[in-house]
Formats: structure tokens, C-alpha cells, sequence
């Protein structure tokens, strides 16, 4: 009665398309316009991708010190290691770009050598003035300069590790931009149309190689490169599944009218994300090639079932009627299952997931509603596919192909089980070598000149990751207290004994200069003041603070005098690095600041970063878990089997396991790019078991029954689209592997290998535990076959 029901929709419907196919087209070509019209809201992202829920305590305490200190994602290194610096021409060159960017009004504010700030005792007024360390009068003279590099390295230890490296003589600058700008698109222009300009002419005048970055340089380059990418990937995706479809099909016209559905898809997708407001980034960028290879399949489908019919009866109308009823559902099935592989990640409570879940499932069922009405509308009007457009169908290779399938599942099933538990075995053992990166310069392309830039960063300065540690005294200008300062100071050594971490920045490294500055710029007196000493530097600090623009305590300690920061920065490490060196940092903490007195968090963009890429993996195997459950309760619904549904999942499962163990094995990290492979794999590979499921439980009605027969049956017809589908999408995605981003060769790489096996296991192992859940029936059917 149900399939009745469902059979008679399905014809009625196709008779609605085919009766109304004007009207249809005018209707697509308007949404066409008006979604192509969206386009005016798009633009790049200009903030990294926070991978943590708004009410996560991580995100908490970063906006916690946000609303404290500000944006601390606004700092631009540039820097050298030439020992040719120091002579007049190329300082002359050195100061006019600092002093040019100094004048930029993205830019707060721009410590540099050329106009380096020196703390000295003006003993009159008692206190401490900050003079020039360069007379710029006297830079025309290059043994004035060699003096200034020897006064540089020896006599400014508060300098060393933030604008010089003393072992290797490396020097750099640090150029703070407005903070109200360095999230929006002006950040971009200043890049692109002032610093790299101006960097490009030092270096020409000079022959000195500058190296540039920080957060707000890499962020911009790299958006640029993801922007040039977008067009590579949608170009390559086209090429690449046209070629293999017209390579299959030998069809112009079929392989034109394809092309241009999925161009119109690809419209629609870039008009859904501008319909919502959202955001291009890393993730929402690779949607349209996404739709491209995911839409050519339901064009596969209807197009090899209309050549099917064709040759069967030459009668176009009952093929086109024929290509709606009975593809149509089960191409509808497979696209939600897509669907729901790729919505299972609007669970996960992260926004940039929630975007990409519910853009890629949209445009996931509008592809499909999409051909699913304009190839029957189109072949409409066109003449009966000529014989050479239908002798794929019955190809030698592919007839080949088959027939090995057809024997090996007939009399080796328990070679396809024994292959598929080694398999297994072997996966296990790859699972348990997977490790988590929660790098966050890891996703970035390493060929990028940036890339190089900052592994001298890392070298040189350990890192340009920012990691922030805030303390909160609980009293109004308890920062300065002595007691703080030397809890501060205990906690800055123990972060200097960590490799992986910058010399730290705070106001212990002004306290301990203006004593310098008090023994008369003595660098052996850079050092925290005594308890007696403390008295006449603080009133020295106290009066040269007030009225006065140049306070460089105002970054590392809030107006109140409540808050203070410590800065350091940090190599690209992995998460588990990084937990210990969190964990060695709350155990100094708990030590030394009594939780009574103070609060203290660590926090910052990378640690967030990390922290976020942890909280993934966790919400991966929930959402996969969550989509291997729904398809399978949909399957369920659909073939009212619970035997045929764990057949399908059992087939479906083996491709990922293989996956993650071939990730151990390689070593490719578990990262936000590569944690999506599972979810969307799990979607696409579970379609070509729902179209074998739907043709046998087809051929089961009109086979009276009959297993083997309906199970030969349906492998012999999906078989083909089986075979097609796979190889589009395995070469399909592997386009994705043209990236110059490490996170998107990984997925388009990790998804093809997947699906590889997935095409074997939906060919091999699917029909075999079909048959052997089966067994029952089918030893009964051969005893009535040999009677």
C-alpha cells in the first residue's frame, strides 16, 4: 500500500514537471537572479575562525581580557638579520619607511629602532624621562652607527627578545595597528596598498630581505591567496568532472546541459551565503566546488537511467517519465543523506561549522531539486540520444568490471570478508597512532613567502602567536604592590624556561628598567629594585607617568591599576604540547598567586585556536555518530529492514576506519580541516548503497521474492552509476588537492581515498552481506531451483 502511494506521487509529480516546463524554467532563472543578485553582500572573513562556542570558558576569558586590554591580534613585525644594516644609506632607508608608517592612520602606534626611546633619571625633577637613544643628526656618520648597534645589544637589556635577538643580531620592529580597524576590511587595504609597497622599495633600495608578519599581516596575505583559490578550485572542479562525464557519456549536449546546472549551482551557493550574511572563509570557500562534484552525480544518475530506458524501449516520453519516478526517489534519498552528513555539523555549537552545515546542505538538496527538473525538461526538448551516445552502456571494460564483481560476490564471499577484517585490523591499529594539531598557522600554505617568514619568527624570536596571561590583583592599583610585582616576575622565569615560548613582556620589564635607568642606564642593574630602593624608583616612575602620552605602562596594566597582562609569544606547536606547557604554567600559577587574592587565566588567539581544535574532535565522533544514526534510521523508514540498513552501515563504516588509519599511519593530524573528511565522506559514500538498496528492494516486488536474482539484478544496473558516480567524485575531489592550504590537499585527499574504497565496498561487500544476511531464503530458493 505504502509503495503504491509512493509510486503514484512520484508519476504525478514527474507529469507536474513535464507539463509545466516553461513555467519552471522562468522560475529557476529568476531565483538564478535574485540569488546571483546576493552577491553584493559577500566578502572575505577578516578574523580567524573561532572553533568554540560563544559560552565556552576559553572564549569567556579571551573576551574577558578583551574588554580589558583590547584586541591583542594588532601587532605587524618586520625584521631583519643583515649585518650591512648599520650604515648610513640603509638607515636613512630604515627610517623613512618606519616614519612613513608611523604616519599611516591605521596605525596606533610603531616601536623602532629609528626612534628607539631610551629611560633615563632626570635627577632635577626626579623622575624619569624617556629621550631619543638615536641622534638622528648624527646617522650620516657610519661610526656613530656602529655605536648605536653596540649600545643596542649590550646596554638595552628591556629590548632584548621584543625588538632584538642578541646571539644572532637580528633586529625587528613592531608596528601596532588601530584596533578598531584591524578586523575589517581597511586592514586589508592598508597590507596590500601601503606596507607591501613600501617593504617592496626598502628591499630594492637596500638589498636587505625583510621579513614580515604577525597576526594581522598573515591573516590578510592568506585571505588573498583563499580568494585567488576559490576561482582555481571552481575551474578545476568544472574541467575535471566535464572531462570524465564527456569521457564516459560521449555526449556534448549532455555534458553541456550538465555544466550548466552546475554553474547555475554554484550561483546558488554564492547566493546563499550572501542571502545570510555569512562570511567567506576557509571552510565556506571550498562550498561551490563542493556542489560541483556532488551535483554532477545526480546528473549521472538521471542522465545514465534516460539512456537506459532509451535502449530498453526507444520511447522518450516513458523515459522521462521513468527518470523522475524512479530515480528521483532514491536520488533524493542519497542527497539527504549528503545532507545530513553535512547539517550534522550545525550541531556542534561552533559558528563557522554551523555556517558551512547549513549553506552545504541547502545547496546539497537545491542541486538536486535542481536537476532533478531541468534534465528531463531539457532532453524534452531535444531530439532521442543517437547509438553512439548509448554505447558506454555497454562497454567492454565496464561489462567486465561487472562481471568480475558478479562472480567474485557469487563464490568468494569469505575472500571480501577476510580482506575486509585485515583491512580493519590494519585500520585499528593506524586509529591509535592519530594525533590532534590545533596549530593555527598549520592550515596555512607552506610554499606562502609569509610561511618562511614566520619560521624565522620562531627561530628567532620563538614564535608570533600571541599567549596572554592576565591577572586580576582584586584591588584598585594592586599591580604595583611589590609583592605583585615579584609574583609576576617569579611567574615571567618560569615562562623564560619554556622552550617554546617568547622572553615575556609585562611591567616587570619596566620596573626593572627604570632601575636601570636609575643606576644611570647600567645594565647590570637591570634588575628588580630592593624593598629600600623601591621607594625613590616608584616616585621617579609615579611622576614621569603623569600627563604623559609616551607611558609605556598603559598596554600591560588596565587605568585601574587592577589588571596587569604578561605577553608572550609562541612557536606553532601541537595540542599536546601545548596542554603540558598550560598545565606546567597553572601549576607555577597555583603556586605563587593565592586564588584568594588573585585571579589569573591564560588565554590568546592561538591558545583558543587549540583549545577550539580539541573541542572538534570531540563534536566529530558525536556528529558522525549522530549522522551514521539518522541515515540509518532514514534507511530504515525507507526499506523497513534492519538486516538491509546494518549491511549498508557495516559497508559504509569499513571506508572510514581505513581512512583514520591511513591519517595514523601518514601522520596527518586530526585539524579543523581534516576532522570534516568523516562526516561528509560518511554522507557521499552511503549513496550508491541507497541506490543498490532501492533498485533491490525494487526488483524484489517484481521478482516475486526472489534474492539472488534481485541482488544480481540491481548490481548489474547501479553497478554502472555506481562505477561513474565514484570515479567523479574521487577525481573530483581530488582537484582540492591543487591547494596550496595543507588543510584542503588533506581533505580533498583523505575524502577521494575514502570513497576509493567506499566504491569497492558499496560493489563488493554490500551485495555479499545482502546475501549472507539472507541465507536462509536464499539456500531455500536453491533447493526449489534444483527440484
Amino acid at each position: 500500500m505504502k509503495n503504491n502511494i509512493q509510486d503514484r506521487f512520484w508519476e504525478k509529480l514527474a507529469r507536474i514537471i513535464l507539463r509545466n516546463r516553461i513555467p519552471i524554467l522562468i522560475a529557476v532563472a529568476f531565483i538564478t537572479i535574485f540569488l546571483g543578485y546576493q552577491w553584493k553582500n559577500l566578502s572575505m572573513t577578516y578574523t580567524e575562525a573561532n572553533l568554540l562556542p560563544k559560552n565556552h570558558v576559553a572564549n569567556k576569558d579571551y573576551e574577558k581580557f578583551l574588554d580589558k586590554f583590547g584586541e591583542e591580534g594588532n601587532l605587524i613585525v618586520i625584521g631583519f638579520q643583515d649585518p650591512k644594516f648599520f650604515t648610513p644609506k640603509n638607515y636613512a632607508a630604515w627610517n623613512e619607511l618606519m616614519t612613513s608608517l608611523k604616519k599611516a592612520k591605521e596605525v596606533d602606534l610603531v616601536v623602532s629602532l629609528n626612534d628607539l626611546k631610551k629611560l633615563e633619571k632626570d635627577t632635577i625633577n626626579q623622575k624619569f624621562v624617556l629621550s631619543p637613544f638615536i641622534d638622528q643628526s648624527k646617522t650620516i656618520d657610519p661610526e656613530y652607527l656602529k655605536k648605536v648597534q653596540y649600545d643596542l645589544f649590550h646596554n638595552l637589556p628591556f629590548y632584548e627578545g621584543l625588538l632584538f635577538n642578541k646571539k644572532s643580531g637580528s633586529i625587528r620592529s613592531a608596528v601596532y595597528m588601530n584596533k578598531a580597524l584591524v578586523n575589517t576590511a581597511e586592514r586589508k587595504t592598508f597590507i596590500i596598498e601601503n606596507l607591501v609597497p613600501k617593504i617592496d622599495k626598502f628591499e630594492k633600495t637596500t638589498g636587505i630581505d625583510l621579513r614580515v608578519s604577525g597576526m594581522p599581516y598573515i591573516r590578510t596575505i592568506n585571505a588573498d591567496n583563499m580568494k585567488g583559490e576559490i576561482g582555481l578550485f571552481i575551474g578545476a572542479a568544472l574541467l575535471t568532472v566535464s572531462l570524465i562525464f564527456f569521457f564516459f557519456f560521449r555526449s556534448f549536449s549532455a555534458t553541456f546541459m550538465s555544466i550548466c546546472i552546475l554553474i547555475v549551482g554554484v550561483v546558488w551557493s554564492f547566493g546563499t551565503l550572501g542571502l545570510f550574511h555569512y562570511k567567506i572563509t576557509i571552510l565556506t570557500a571550498i562550498i561551490p566546488p563542493l556542489i560541483i562534484v556532488i551535483g554532477i552525480t545526480n546528473c549521472i544518475f538521471l542522465i545514465n537511467k534516460y539512456q537506459q530506458e532509451i535502449k530498453l524501449h526507444n520511447n522518450q516520453a516513458k523515459a522521462l517519465q521513468r527518470i523522475i519516478s524512479k530515480i528521483g526517489v532514491s536520488t533524493l534519498m542519497t542527497n539527504l543523506t549528503t545532507a545530513i552528513g553535512f547539517a550534522t555539523f550545525m550541531i556542534t555549537g561552533n559558528d563557522l561549522l554551523f555556517e558551512f552545515g547549513l549553506v552545504t546542505s541547502i545547496n546539497v538538496i537545491s542541486v538536486y531539486l535542481l536537476t532533478l527538473l531541468i534534465v528531463p525538461i531539457v532532453y524534452s526538448f531535444m531530439p532521442l540520444p543517437k547509438e553512439k551516445h548509448l554505447y558506454h552502456l555497454s562497454k567492454t571494460y565496464i561489462s567486465s568490471l561487472l562481471n568480475f564483481v558478479e562472480d567474485t560476490v557469487k563464490h568468494k564471499r569469505k575472500v571480501i570478508y577476510t580482506i575486509y577484517g585485515i583491512l580493519l585490523v590494519f585500520s585499528v591499529i593506524g586509529i591509535a597512532q592519530m594525533k590532534v594539531s590545533g596549530s593555527l598557522i598549520g592550515e596555512m600554505p607552506k610554499s606562502a613567502a609569509f610561511f618562511k617568514d614566520i619560521l624565522f619568527y620562531e627561530k628567532e624570536f620563538n614564535g608570533v602567536m600571541p599567549l596572554e596571561i592576565m591577572i586580576d590583583t582584586k584591588k584598585k592599583k594592586g599591580v604595583m604592590k611589590s609583592s605583585t610585582i615579584r609574583k609576576m616576575d617569579e611567574l615571567q622565569n618560569t615562562i623564560t624556561e619554556i622552550p617554546e615560548l617568547a622572553k615575556p613582556v609585562s611591567v616587570v620589564n619596566l620596573v626593572k628598567y627604570s632601575k636601570q635607568a636609575f643606576y644611570n642606564g647600567n645594565p647590570d642593574y637591570y634588575e628588580l629594585p630592593t624593598s629600600q630602593e623601591q621607594a625613590f624608583i616608584l616616585s621617579y616612575a609615579k611622576n614621569a607617568t603623569k600627563n604623559n602620552k609616551e607611558n609605556l605602562m598603559k598596554a600591560y596594566v588596565d587605568s585601574t591599576g587592577r589588571y596587569a597582562r604578561i605577553t608572550t609569544f609562541m612557536k606553532d606547536i601541537g595540542t599536546d604540547k601545548m596542554a603540558k606547557i598550560e598545565k606546567k604554567l597553572h601549576s607555577k600559577i597555583d603556586e605563587i598567586f593565592p586564588k584568594d587574592r588573585f585571579e589569573v587565566t591564560i588565554t590568546g588567539k592561538a591558545l583558543v585556536f587549540q583549545k577550539g581544535t580539541a573541542y572538534l574532535v570531540n563534536n566529530l565522533i558525536e556528529s558522525l555518530i549522530f549522522a551514521i544514526i539518522v541515515i540509518a534510521v532514514l534507511m530504515l523508514y525507507l526499506f523497513r529492514s534492519f538486516k538491509m540498513v546494518m549491511a549498508s552501515v557495516i559497508t559504509n563504516v569499513l571506508p572510514l576506519c581505513i581512512t583514520s588509519g591511513l591519517m595514523g599511519y601518514f601522520g596527518i593530524p586530526l585539524k579543523p580541516s581534516t576532522i570534516l573528511v568523516f562526516s561528509i565522506a560518511f554522507g557521499i559514500s552511503v549513496d550508491n548503497a541507497i541506490q543498490f538498496m532501492a533498485k533491490y528492494r525494487h526488483d524484489l516486488i517484481q521478482n516475486n521474492g526472489k534474492i539472488k536474482k534481485s541482488v544480481f539484478s540491481s548490481l548489474r544496473e547501479t553497478g554502472i552509476s555506481t562505477f561513474y558516480t565514484s570515479i567523479v567524485l574521487i577525481l573530483g575531489f581530488a582537484t582540492f588537492t591543487l591547494s596550496s592550504f595543507s588543510g584542503t590537499i588533506a581533505l580533498g585527499g583523505l575524502i577521494s581515498c575514502t570513497l576509493t574504497f567506499a566504491m569497492f565496498a558499496n560493489l563488493l561487500v554490500l551485495p555479499s552481506l545482502v546475501l549472507t544476511f539472507e541465507k536462509k531464503r536464499t539456500k531455500k530458493e536453491d533447493l526449489e531451483h534444483a527440484h
